[in-house]
């Protein structure tokens, strides 16, 4: 075992975990402590490391040989694989801890835990040993100084109801900060359900919407029913318009029309013209906010559309060209430009003189299979969407068909770890 004599929780969440040979075993993402009757100081039992996959693992803290400033090695042995699922009297310190209200036992003030400290014992194991709280000070409860504290220093009995008190998120999103979307989602999946809805309901909308879009429907309806409607109802309008219709789909017809009518016109009106196909079809998969160009739009403006950090970089990779209007359902399509063919024209040259008039289009019936088969036999990542009358629908992009390819439970479970069993040599 490494010689370090302290380590702060929060500086070890994200570091990389290695094998002895340096290959990847993937990220730590939590502790695990057990919780004591006492005033000892709580066992660390190991971390919680999330595999490339996504799948969240127990490793032991006795597999731990080096914690370093930038990664974490692990001894020779085997890794079980199973999910991590927390027993009674554990707690996952950045799940249930960060944020958790305690007392001091000396002056009995209450305090707010920012971060913990772990220390080694001469026995090889590790232990919770320190807090570093802030105390709430005066009646408004002004923030006081940072204090460091021993285990033995904070009231333990309100430390044993923490799993059902109630609990800020501060720093807990303080944390989420440095995290995808996708990662977080993965983060509120494992966390208990109260500390779930906490987090959820700190979460600003943008970020809850980003958030919600890479959760399990199960999570993603159970998330939004514990938000008031109208809070759910502007959660709904942040998130792209063919997530917000998947997720209002799986709801009663009575939840979905209330927040429907709840959302503001021009944002609702795309979602309610997605919620009129069939969910397994390109009108259902499709987004209706493609990138939409006029003939006489210039390659520059076409290059700085592309560039918005907000597209994924499939709706980025074509700018569809269409008489006006350019909101969907479009005036007359007249065809796509990839961007690849876009970084070789001039700047100054019109994106009509671009443009893909030979690419076949989708109709919104067509199913998911023809979607994708359309996809393999083009190579695409993005596919145009017209009616009838030619005019542009929307967008289908890959991530969209995988979403809908894939298991139910993909978000959980991964075939990949399923191939390689439920133990792996580290």
């Amino acid at each position: 075992m490494a010689t370090t004599s302290k380590v702060y929780v929060a500086q070890l969440i994200g570091l990389p975990v290695f094998g002895p040979d340096g290959e990847s075993i993937g990220k730590i993402r939590d502790l695990v402590v057990a919780l004591r009757i006492d005033h000892a100081a709580p066992r660390v039992l190991g971390m919680v490391v999330e595999l490339a996959t996504r799948r969240r693992i127990f490793v032991p803290m006795l597999r731990v040989t080096a914690i370093e400033p930038n990664a974490v090695t692990l001894a020779t042995g085997s890794v079980n694989l199973r999910r991590f699922t927390a027993r009674p009297n554990e707690v996952q310190v950045i799940g249930q801890l960060i944020d958790a209200r305690v007392t001091i036992r000396m002056t009995g003030a209450t305090a707010t835990v920012l971060d913990a400290a772990i220390e080694p014992t001469r026995t090889r194991d590790w232990v919770l040993a320190r807090l570093a709280v802030r105390e709430k000070v005066g009646r408004i409860g002004r923030r006081g100084p940072v204090k460091v504290l021993s285990w033995d220093e904070v009231d333990t009995p309100a430390m044993t109801e923490l799993i059902h008190a109630p609990q800020g998120a501060v720093h807990l999103l303080a944390l989420f900060d440095r995290m995808r979307a996708t990662d977080v989602a993965a983060a509120l999946h494992d966390l208990p359900a109260k500390r779930r809805y906490e987090v959820a309901e700190a979460l600003d909308d943008e970020r809850l919407a980003d958030v919600l879009q890479e959760l399990p429907d199960d999570d993603q309806k159970d998330v939004l029913s514990r938000l008031d409607d109208e809070r759910a109802a502007d959660v709904l309008e942040a998130m792209d318009p063919d997530d917000a219709a998947d997720l209002l789909a799986e709801l009663s017809e009575m939840d979905k029309n209330r927040l429907l009518a709840l959302m503001e016109p021009e944002e609702s009106a795309p979602v309610r013209r997605l919620l009129e196909y069939e969910t397994y079809s390109a009108g259902g998969l499709m987004t209706p906010e493609p990138i939409v160009l006029t003939p006489d739009a210039p390659v520059a403006e076409a290059l700085a559309r592309v560039r918005n950090p907000d597209l994924t970089p499939a709706l980025a990779s074509m700018v569809f060209v269409c008489r006006p209007p350019t909101d969907t359902p479009t005036g007359k399509y007249l065809g796509c430009v990839h961007t690849q063919r876009l970084l070789r024209e001039p700047p100054s040259s019109l994106v009509a003189a671009a443009v893909d008039t030979e690419l076949t289009s989708l109709r919104p019936a067509d199913s998911l299979v023809r979607v994708a088969k359309y996809f393999a036999a083009y190579n695409l990542v993005c596919a145009p969407v017209l009616d009838d009358q030619e005019h542009l629908l929307g967008a289908v992009t890959v991530d969209d068909i995988l979403d809908h390819l894939l298991p139910e439970d993909w978000r959980e479970s991964d075939a990949m770890d399923s191939e390689v069993g439920e133990t792996a040599d580290a």
